[in-house]
């Protein structure tokens, strides 16, 4: 559904603004508490930003971590798939979350890819068909403060390559 709405929008805004939006009307997205507040028109860059509130305030009274790594989630997959386009399959492998401070007040985090990262994406797929990639990045309090840190690793893929590798894994069974 998301996809598909994308391509259609596609035709009237760009797709900075699309990914912006989308992320932060989307029922998945919002149940998070997280909310896009910058998009690049490249993609490379997007920021976050999560505010403590009733919807995720823990026992403690801090921001509960499942809030912020739900907010985090779903952030690289998907810039990474609007960048390389449907050539490429991406998939969210694992994630590795620590817990620095309470989050209090307003946290922010940083989404960044670099043009020289996905051109050296592109040739390794090229040479060897599919690749993990560890992507970190750390959300901060107003004052620089680093709250948490995420260690994300994705699978990238050559969408040829991935579906000849699963078919053959289907007729393995």
């Amino acid at each position: 559904m998301y996809k598909s709405g994308t391509e259609i929008l596609k035709k009237y805004f760009k797709v900075s603004t699309i990914y912006k939006y989308g992320f932060n009307w989307s029922p998945m997205y919002r149940r998070t508490t997280g909310k896009i507040v910058e998009v690049s028109d490249d993609l490379l860059y997007i920021k976050i930003k999560l505010k403590l509130s009733w919807k995720n305030r823990n026992y403690a009274g801090s921001m509960f971590g499942g809030s912020m790594l739900a907010a985090t989630d779903p952030i690289y997959m998907i810039q990474l798939l609007q960048i390389l386009g449907n050539d490429y399959i991406i998939w969210d492998k694992s994630v590795e979350a620590t817990y620095k401070r309470p989050g209090k007040g307003k946290i922010y985090g940083e989404f960044v890819f670099t043009k020289e990262e996905i051109e050296s994406i592109k040739k390794k797929i090229s040479n060897e068909n599919e690749m993990d990639i560890v992507k970190s990045m750390n959300l901060v309090d107003e004052k620089d403060n680093i709250v948490a840190t995420f260690n994300k690793t994705l699978y990238i893929a050559n969408k040829a390559f991935y579906k000849s590798k699963v078919k053959n894994r289907k007729k393995k069974h």
